[in-house]
């Protein structure tokens, strides 16, 4: 039985190209490098994209070591978003890529709104790009440093900057889960002009070295990753496909092909695979794979058909 893998995330309109996927399976950013480091191990034309490593205005160094941290059922980053930034990006990287039939996004961030449409300006006049991810888990220097996606406000404020800088692409908004209600920044960025939300980052932990009384990374905080995040993942995902009428792409946790299928039944149109690919770097293929056979096995003609179908009414009791 052959299934239909195809996904459409966003429609195109006058103007803007759609985004329309070969499979919901993506690799998620921060995770895969800037995709092409890991050619070798993955044809990278088998995945649905590639969401690149995040890119600032400038080249970043990051944290200071050690940026990595395991965790039981998962792990502890603090890399910094270390990256090469964005003209080097579009000069070095983004050749290589546009060799590939698969989406590829890159991921956006800076620590001002003005930061982050510099960014998209200079990636707005290259070719080979399929959408932009905005990571808005990143503290606003000019507003003493609180994360654009914990204020409703700043986040809304980003977002339309951003989309009035998008002209000629999808916008996705990466949410944080770190936040009372999931639902508030997303109907933020929504109302704001997001075609889609990638729900969610990771979570502020962090792990204690007790022979040295410090913190295991070399910032006292880091973000939680892995298997161990998935519930919550799980149930941001489902709260945010309820609270808004655009797309949402799910990750956190991810490690199978029926991980992939409770999102798409919690109502994700697409994920995406992070943690995985530092255990085993051709995850994402296995996780296509096995996603492919468990439609298959059911009699599920075309993927799409999962999304959003999560049974809530259980003998009259929601």
């Amino acid at each position: 039985m052959a299934v239909d893998l195809s996904v459409e995330l966003v429609a195109p309109t006058a103007g803007r190209s759609g985004l329309r996927l070969k499979n919901p399976v993506l690799a998620a950013s921060g995770t895969f490098g800037y995709g092409v480091e890991f050619a070798e191990q993955v044809d990278l034309n088998r995945l649905g994209g590639v969401v690149v490593k995040g890119l600032s205005v400038k080249p970043m160094e990051g944290a200071p070591p050690p940026r990595l941290c395991e965790t039981a059922s998962g792990m502890l980053n603090a890399v910094g978003l270390q990256n090469i930034g964005v003209r080097a990006f579009i000069a070095e990287k983004l050749p290589a890529l546009r060799r590939y039939d698969t989406a590829i996004i890159a991921n956006v961030f800076g620590h001002s709104v003005e930061e982050y449409i510099e960014v998209i300006r200079h990636l707005e006049e290259a070719e080979g790009i399929a959408a932009y991810e905005l990571n808005i888990s990143c503290p606003n220097v000019k507003k003493g440093g609180v994360e654009f996606g914990r204020d409703p406000a700043l986040a809304g404020e980003v977002v339309s900057a951003a989309r009035a800088a998008a002209r000629r692409r999808p916008l996705i908004v990466k949410l944080s889960p770190n936040v009372t209600d999931i639902t508030v920044p997303a109907r933020a960025a929504a109302e704001a002009g997001a075609d889609a939300l990638s729900v969610i980052n990771t979570f502020t932990g962090m792990a204690i070295d007790l022979a040295t009384r410090r913190s295991r990374l070399g910032l006292p905080t880091g973000g939680l990753s892995g298997p161990a995040i998935k519930p919550l993942a799980l149930r941001m995902v489902w709260e945010t496909a309820r609270a808004v009428s655009i797309p949402v792409i799910g990750l956190g946790g991810i490690s199978s092909g029926e991980d992939a299928a409770e999102f798409l039944v919690a109502g994700a149109r697409a994920v995406q695979v992070g943690t995985a690919n530092f255990v085993q770097p051709f995850a994402t293929v296995r996780i296509l794979e096995e996603l492919e056979n468990y439609c298959r096995m059911n009699k599920i003609a075309a993927v799409r058909e999962l999304s959003g179908t999560l049974r809530t009414d259980y003998d009259g009791r929601t």
